[in-house]
């Protein structure tokens, strides 16, 4: 049963609300009766049936009717513009409305990009007068435009860059710092775009061509289309001015930060004060990755595996640095399955290790691998082509076309007095130290020498110099550049050495380092002489030549920093004697207009070829040697298939983790580790080592190899527990990978044959069996006679010296073709004492007429036996090599660091222990010289020993 509940009782109406309440109504429906009546007329009708036709255009065309409302307020504008000057509040409201990032702005923005040059001066003479308030990079702009005022990147001011590792020059968007907002600095960028002629001749991106010269002066060595981008820019279509850039260069906010812009694209611009290209091209892929991170991974999502289409055959490109990472991206991006095979465990070749963060982040690097790798590149880290691998091992495995972009190589010295001390390296070793192993960071082992508050001298003019010194001193040193000609002559770029002089870094010119001098007791560094020069007549670079003076001067120098260049690096010349090189060691191209070398289906670029140049011309040629390799596919569908399959699978053997397959304690903290690594394994030869990372924030630790398997793909490491970093290593288990094995690297061991009644010795101390039992073998399958002499400190420390152990089962299977002696210090074992009492006794025996003929002498073990080996076997004119790991970093000679000072006809020189030996004639090496670079780093290594607890 329901109930209704009555209404409550209300007030009382209005009597004269509700009299205009019927009167309104009854006009509505008067009104709408007179409404329906009309609507029958044919008037009604007509105009009705317009209407909708107007709403359906509108539907279909809205442009043409926003076309038409714009034109109208563009009409408006061009009013404005007619004017003698522009009006404040029309400024202001031009100002607003090019703000608003909506098509009524990017329509301001074409309109005034196709204005005649005297009213884009008005517009210009507007925003200085009445918008500087807001804008002081406004300030004084219309004095000069376009010719010689523009809006300059945002610098972070010296005192406070000096102080940190982040990036000086930050670009426009560094404005966003400021305050201003994304969309300010989008009209910054628009403004500076705004300046561009549009020149016919395009000097910007052709260069100027001269009469003899072989390539034009300026112009973009990448091709980019510099005016049509600017144009782009300069009409509000920032998104295709990207596209297009990207389409000619697939790294610019890599090249648009290093490349030398004053001495290409905007060294040949008309303006006096050039167009900023190179910030523009930088500012394009920065700007995306602001306003939409994920734009180039969804760009490239449905881009088809080339692996698994197959359609084009493999290329191997050598080298991760600017000309390989170009050469990568454009041949993957047409379809090419492509691997990168890099040397070290870091990808980007010099721009990682030789360019500081401060001038170069290493996220730009990674945005361009990211690219690469979401078009199905592919990378291998830790692998040395002419090591690992030779250039023809690479075609054997199935690549189509080899790209060879390994840069320039060996850093040089002067040879001088003193440069053997400790604390005189190369930049290269410096900046790879700070740069590539991070040694800056509490959390990184890597060694760096002691640098806040020392006196740093850096040799050089180049970027190199630039880039040494201002590391340096960011590390808190008191840095001085020494150049031997004028400011003037400086190779360096004006930018870079401006900057370096406002964080208070000074500069010598007109100084030569003729000696530097030392402390006897430590062995490092504590003076530089220097030569006053004056500038002489031309060379053959142009430049007026240094003269001495005769006047010198002495300064203090606690760390010498030698920037003086590379020359070419000779591992994949001496791999491949089929390649042609020329004098200077750089690869040589088949013929001019080509990337092509002189072996078939390789080519090559960069510093490779060039010698030491810069990564813009780098890149400039990874790019034509792309597309050489472009147009020349020839192959049957059946052979590109079998190509991509056999590099696949060699890619994936290759890029395999290093994992510790088994692990033997030795006894005395030495522990021996068999790890899984294929190609090194197969490579391997007696005599060689491999450069070790254990983990991804530790040293690179060179260790020789004592075996290797190639049919089981394994390489054999024994290692000493001594420093943080080997003692870490012997925590590791079976099953853990390390971070990185390169190798095998050096020269193998050279295996002389001598009379069947002489005998190659062998003394190894210490740590020193591992790496001579490979050689001994050789030796002994050669048909040799071998006499190993092993010391160690006690019995308990013996190893592999058993009968089921390595030296027992070559015993046993080459009887009395080698004769094994051991020595202990305690006199626990065998014949007490150090290797050298058993093979003085040899040697005396041979002055006696007895025994065995010494043939020659191997000695591996601590530096100071290896010393007395030499200095035993000298008198008796016995051949002696020592086999030396001394200090490396990347232990393929880029860096310099294993520097081992040798006489060679009574001339001092330097050998790289990395690529000239390990072994090296014993008798030529000094070692007064060269014994205190084993206590290089011992304060860094105790320190670390003790943030670690193991001290």
């Amino acid at each position: 049963m329901s109930t209704v509940t009555p209404p409550r009782p209300g007030p009382a109406p209005d009597a004269a609300e509700l009299s205009r309440y019927l009167a309104a109504r009854s006009a509505l429906d008067a009104g709408r009766a007179e409404v329906e009546a009309l609507e029958a007329s044919a008037g009604v009708a007509t105009f009705n049936g317009q209407v909708e036709l107007l709403r359906r255009r509108l539907l279909a065309q809205p442009r043409a009717f926003r076309d038409l409302f714009v034109a109208d307020g563009t009409a408006a504008v061009a009013h404005a513009f007619r004017q003698p000057e522009l009006e404040p509040t029309f400024v202001h409201t031009l100002w607003q409305t090019l703000l608003r990032e909506d098509d009524s702005a990017t329509v301001l923005m074409r309109f005034l990009w196709g204005l005649p040059l005297g009213l884009k001066r008005k517009f210009i003479r507007g925003i200085d007068h009445h918008l500087a308030d807001r804008y002081p990079m406004f300030a004084g702009l219309s004095d000069g435009w376009p010719a010689t005022a523009s809006i300059p990147p945002y610098v972070r001011d010296a005192e406070s860059r000096a102080q940190d590792f982040g990036l000086v020059n930050q670009g426009y968007l560094g404005y966003m710092s400021l305050g201003y907002t994304a969309r300010e600095v989008d009209l910054f960028v628009w403004l500076e775009a705004l300046r561009d002629k549009q020149c016919t001749e395009k000097p910007c991106e052709l260069g100027v061509f001269l009469a003899n010269h072989r390539e034009p002066v300026g112009g973009c060595p990448v091709k980019i289309h510099i005016p049509q981008m600017l144009e782009l820019v300069g009409t509000g279509r920032f998104r295709e001015a990207l596209e297009l850039l990207e389409s000619c260069n697939p790294l610019p906010d890599v090249t648009g930060r290093v490349c030398p812009q004053e001495l290409q694209c905007q060294g040949v611009c008309l303006h006096k004060t050039p167009i900023a290209i190179g910030q523009v091209e930088w500012f394009l892929p920065e700007r995306e990755k602001l306003r939409d991170p994920g734009a180039t991974a969804r760009r490239l999502a449905g881009v088809p595996d080339p692996w698994e289409r197959a359609a084009r055959p493999p290329v191997a490109i050598v080298g991760s640095g600017p000309s390989g990472l170009i050469n990568a991206y454009l041949l993957a991006a047409e379809g090419f399955p492509v691997t990168v095979f890099e040397a070290f465990h870091a990808l980007g070749g010099v721009l990682r290790y030789g360019i500081p963060e401060f001038r170069l982040p290493n996220t730009l690097i990674d945005d361009v691998v990211e690219k690469i790798t979401l078009l199905g590149g592919r990378f291998v880290t830790n692998f040395v082509v002419g090591k690992t691998a030779s250039l023809q091992d690479l075609r054997d495995a199935g690549f189509w076309r080899v790209f060879v972009g390994t840069g320039a190589g060996l850093p040089r010295f002067m040879n001088v007095p003193g440069e053997h001390l400790l604390d005189v390296m190369s930049a290269n070793e410096f900046l790879t130290r700070v740069n590539l192993m991070q040694a800056l960071r509490p959390d990184h082992e890597t060694p760096l020498p002691e640098t806040a508050g020392k006196q740093v001298v850096v040799v050089g003019g180049g970027n190199t110099a630039m880039d040494a010194a201002r590391t340096a001193r960011r590390l808190g040193g008191h840095v001085t550049i020494v150049y031997r000609r004028t400011r003037a002559e400086m190779p360096a770029r004006v930018e870079e050495l401006e900057h370096a002089l406002e964080e208070g870094i000074t500069l010598l010119a007109l100084r030569s380092p003729s000696e530097f001098l030392g402390d006897d007791a430590t062995g490092f560094v504590r003076a530089a002489t220097l030569d006053v020069m004056e500038l002489g007549e031309p060379d053959e670079s142009g430049r007026r030549r240094p003269v001495a003076t005769g006047r010198t001067e002495t300064i203090d120098a606690d760390l010498v920093i030698m920037a003086l260049g590379n020359a070419a690096n000779p591992i994949i010349k001496d791999s491949e004697p089929r390649l042609h090189t020329t004098r200077w060691g750089t690869i040589d191209l088949d013929h001019d207009g080509s990337q092509a070398t002189t072996l078939p289906g390789v080519y090559t670029g960069g510093d490779a070829a060039r010698g030491g140049s810069t990564a813009i011309r780098a890149a400039g040629d990874g790019q034509a040697a792309a597309r050489e390799i472009l147009g020349e596919v020839d192959l049957s569908e059946q052979d590109v298939a079998d190509r991509v399959g056999r590099a696949r699978r060699y890619t994936e053997e290759a890029a395999a983790a290093p994992v510790i397959v088994a692990k033997t304690d030795l006894g005395g903290g030495i522990c021996e580790f068999t790890v899984r690594a294929p190609v090194v394994a197969r490579a391997a030869r007696a005599g060689q080592f491999v450069r070790v990372l254990p983990r991804p924030d530790g040293e690179l630790i060179p260790l020789t190899l004592a075996d290797w398997d190639a049919d089981a793909g394994t390489i054999v490491l024994v290692v000493q527990g001594m420093g943080t970093s080997s003692l870490e290593i012997n925590e590791m288990s079976v099953g853990e990978a390390f971070a990185g094995v390169a190798g095998p690297l050096g020269r193998p061991s050279e295996i002389h044959l001598h009379d069947e009644d002489s005998t190659v010795v062998m003394t190894a101390g210490g740590l020193g069996l591992p790496p001579v039992y490979p050689i001994m073998r050789e030796h002994l399958a050669a048909g040799n006679h071998v006499t190993l002499i092993s010391g160690f400190r006690s019995r308990e420390l013996m190893f592999w010296t058993g009968e089921d152990e390595r030296v027992g089962r070559l015993q046993a299977r080459w009887g009395d073709r080698l004769d094994v002696v051991c020595t202990t210090n305690d006199g626990s074992f065998g014949v007490p004492g150090f290797v050298t009492g058993p093979l003085e006794e040899l040697l005396e025996a041979n002055r006696r007429g007895e025994g065995r003929p010494v043939a020659e002498v191997v000695t591996i073990g601590p530096p100071l036996m290896m010393r007395a080996v030499s200095d035993l076997t000298a008198p008796y004119a016995v051949p002696c090599v020592a086999s030396l790991n001394s200090i490396m970093v990347d232990a393929t000679g880029m860096c310099g660091a294993c520097m081992v000072p040798v006489v060679e006809g009574g001339t001092l020189v330097r050998k790289h222990a990395c690529i000239d030996g390990p072994e090296i004639d014993s008798h030529t090496i000094d070692w007064d010289k060269f014994l205190p670079r084993f206590r290089l780093f011992k304060d860094q290594e105790r320190a670390s020993m003790v943030a670690h607890g193991r001290a």
